[in-house]
C-alpha cells in the first residue's frame, strides 16, 4: 500500500513537472500565461519595450516634408539630432513602443542597437547568425521574435540622445553608444550619441549622509561650473599660454575636479548654480549628467546635492525638468522642495551621526535664490529669496530643533544658496580671502541674513560672483555685539565662466565638519600654482560658537 502511494507521487511530481515545463515552453512561443502572472515572474520588465527604432529627417525647405511619423504607431523624441542648428534639415529619434499584454505575433523586441557604417555582426566572433537591420544615420537595431524577449533584462525599453564628443551617461541601467550618428552635423555641430536602457527601471535609493567614525565630515563647494553641451570654449584662462593657448573648458574643469576629489576625498559634494552655460548648453541634459557622472562613476562614489543659479535654465530645461533628471540618478540628494514654496530646490540634507544613531548632527539648508530681478524699475539686478522660501525655512529650522534636541553634542546648521544676499556687500565685515569684483546681490533684501542668525545657522556659502572667494563677518559680530555667521563665496570653478580681474585662478571651497568639538574649518583649492597648499585655512565655527580667529 504504501510502495502503491510513493509510486503514484512520484508519477503526479513527474507528470507536474512535465507540464510546467511544456507550459513554459508554450508560453514562450505563444504567451499562453495571463499578464497577472508574468507581472510575478523575477524577470519581468514592467511598462513599456521597444518593437522598432528609426531616424526621421526633413527638411524646413520642403513644405510636404515632415519629421514627425505616424503619431498612432510612433513616439518622437523630442530633441532635435542639430540641436536646432541645421540651416535647412531638422532630424528625430523616433521609436515604437509597446505594452507588454499589447504585443502581437508579428512584433519584435529590440534588444540592441549600435551605431556605425558596416553591420555589426560582419567580423565579430560568434555574430554571423545575428541579423542586424539598418535604419537611416547609421542605427543599427538588433530585434528577436522570441516570446520571452519582452521579459528579458536585455529588452530595449528606453532610448535618448546625448551631445558631443564628451558626452556620459549617468543613470542606471543606461548605456550610451561610444560611435555617434552618422549626421552631416558640420564642422560646428555636436556628435550624436544614442544611449538606450535595457530591462526595468531600477529603483533608486537615496543615500544617507553620516558623520565619519572619526567624528568628521568633509563638503567640497563646486561653484559656478558653466558646462556646454560639448566640449565648450574657455574664458579667462590662467595662464593664457598653457598647453600653447588650446583650452577646451569642460574636460579641463573636470580635470580640476577629478583631481580634488581624489585629493581630498569629500563626503558629499554641494553645487551651488550654475552648473549649466545656459547659451553653450542647446541640450542641458547633457551637461547634468557630465557633472553627475564625476561623482557616480567612481570606485567610492560620492552623494551630491544641487542648486540652480541664474544660467542654469536658459537654455532648453526648465528648473522642475532639471530638479527631476536629478532625482533620477543615483547619490543624488537633489530635491525640488514643496511645491507651495517659491523657486525649486528648497530643501534640507541631514547628515546623521556617526555609527548607527538616528540623530541629525549636521543640517544643510538648500534655498533656490532665482535669477534676475522681477521689478527690474525699482530693483536691477538679481531675485530675492521670498517670503514663502523664508517661512518654509523657519517652519523647517524650528521643527527640526526640536528633533535635534535628542542629540547629545552640539548640533550645527549650514545654508547654501546660489546669488549672495546684499549683506556681502558690506565693505566693513571682516573678510578673509579675496574681493575682486562688487558682489552683485540683489537690490532688494528681504531679511533672509537675520533669519539665518535667528535660525542659528553658522555658515551660508554661495557662488555667482566667480573671482570672490572671500569669507565675510559682520564687524558687529567681531566686535561681539550681535550673533555672528560667516558669508562665504565658493569661488568659481568652471573654465566655461568668466574669470580675468587680474589673474583669477580656477578654485573651490571645502569646509570639514568636526563634531567632536563642533568646529567648522574651511579653505581652498586652486586649479594652477600650488596644488597643493590649502589657500586661506581659517576656523568658522569652534565649540558650536562662531569665531573671529
Amino acid at each position: 500500500m504504501t510502495r502503491r502511494i510513493v509510486r503514484t507521487a512520484v508519477q503526479l511530481g513527474a507528470l507536474a513537472v512535465v507540464v510546467f515545463v511544456l507550459i513554459l515552453l508554450l508560453d514562450n512561443q505563444f504567451r499562453v500565461l495571463p499578464q497577472s502572472i508574468h507581472e510575478h515572474l523575477p524577470a519581468h520588465h514592467e511598462g513599456l519595450v521597444i518593437t522598432d527604432v528609426t531616424v526621421k529627417t526633413c527638411s524646413s525647405v520642403n513644405p510636404f516634408s515632415s519629421c514627425r511619423l505616424n503619431q498612432e504607431e510612433w513616439h518622437r523624441v523630442e530633441k532635435d539630432l542639430y540641436l536646432d542648428s541645421g540651416w535647412v534639415s531638422q532630424a528625430y529619434i523616433h521609436v515604437k513602443r509597446r505594452k507588454e499584454e499589447e504585443l502581437a505575433s508579428s512584433d519584435k523586441i529590440v534588444v540592441s542597437v549600435k551605431c556605425g557604417r558596416l553591420d555589426p555582426a560582419v567580423g565579430e566572433k560568434n555574430k554571423g547568425n545575428e541579423k542586424w537591420e539598418s535604419r537611416p544615420a547609421g542605427l543599427w537595431i538588433l530585434r528577436s521574435d522570441k516570446r520571452h524577449e519582452s521579459d528579458s533584462k536585455e529588452a530595449v525599453t528606453a532610448v535618448d540622445v546625448l551631445f558631443g564628443p564628451d558626452a556620459v551617461e549617468a543613470r542606471a541601467g543606461w548605456r550610451i553608444q561610444d560611435t555617434p550618428l552618422l549626421l552631416d552635423t558640420g564642422e560646428d555641430g555636436h556628435e550624436v550619441h544614442l544611449t538606450v536602457r535595457s530591462g526595468r527601471l531600477q529603483k533608486i535609493d537615496r543615500p544617507t549622509p553620516r558623520i565619519r567614525k572619526d567624528g568628521k565630515f568633509k563638503i567640497l563647494q563646486l561653484a559656478d561650473l558653466h558646462l556646454s553641451t560639448g566640449l565648450g570654449a574657455c574664458r579667462d584662462a590662467e595662464p593664457p599660454e598653457r598647453n600653447g593657448g588650446q583650452c577646451d573648458a569642460d574636460p579641463r574643469t573636470f580635470t580640476f575636479v577629478h583631481r580634488i576629489l581624489d585629493d581630498e576625498e569629500p563626503d558629499l559634494v554641494v553645487l551651488t548654480g550654475d552648473q549649466v552655460n545656459g547659451d553653450t548648453a542647446p541640450d542641458a541634459q547633457t551637461p547634468i549628467f557630465k557633472y553627475a557622472e564625476l561623482m557616480i562613476n567612481r570606485k567610492n562614489p560620492i552623494p551630491f546635492a544641487t542648486i540652480f543659479g541664474n544660467h542654469d535654465d536658459e537654455g532648453t530645461l526648465p528648473r522642475s525638468a532639471q530638479m527631476s533628471l536629478l532625482d533620477s540618478l543615483p547619490y543624488s540628494l537633489s530635491e525640488a522642495g514643496p511645491a507651495t514654496v517659491d523657486g525649486v530646490g528648497n530643501y534640507v540634507v541631514e547628515v546623521l551621526a556617526s555609527g548607527t544613531s538616528h540623530h541629525s548632527a549636521l543640517s544643510l539648508y538648500f534655498l533656490d535664490t532665482h535669477a534676475y530681478s522681477p521689478d527690474e524699475q525699482h530693483f536691477k539686478g538679481y531675485d530675492w529669496l521670498k517670503d514663502s522660501q523664508i517661512k518654509w525655512f523657519k517652519e523647517t529650522s524650528q521643527a527640526n530643533k526640536r528633533k535635534h534636541k535628542q542629540y547629545t553634542k552640539i548640533h550645527l546648521d549650514m545654508a547654501f544658496i546660489h546669488i549672495p544676499l546684499p549683506e556681502y556687500r558690506d565693505e566693513d565685515s571682516l573678510q578673509v580671502g579675496e574681493w575682486r569684483e562688487p558682489p552683485t546681490a540683489p537690490g532688494f533684501n528681504s531679511g533672509f541674513k537675520d533669519v539665518l542668525v535667528e535660525e542659528d545657522v553658522k555658515v551660508v556659502s554661495c557662488g555667482h560672483d566667480h573671482v570672490n572667494d572671500y569669507c565675510a563677518l559682520p564687524k558687529a559680530a567681531v566686535e561681539g555685539t550681535e550673533a555672528g555667521l560667516w558669508m562665504c563665496y565658493g569661488g568659481g570653478a568652471g573654465f566655461g565662466g568668466y574669470g580675468g580681474y587680474g589673474g583669477y585662478h580656477r578654485r573651490v571651497r571645502l569646509f570639514e565638519v568636526d563634531t567632536n568639538t563642533a568646529k567648522i574649518t574651511t579653505w581652498k583649492r586652486l586649479e594652477y600654482g600650488d596644488l597643493n597648499k590649502k589657500l586661506d585655512e581659517q576656523i568658522l565655527v569652534s565649540g558650536g560658537k562662531v569665531v573671529s580667529s
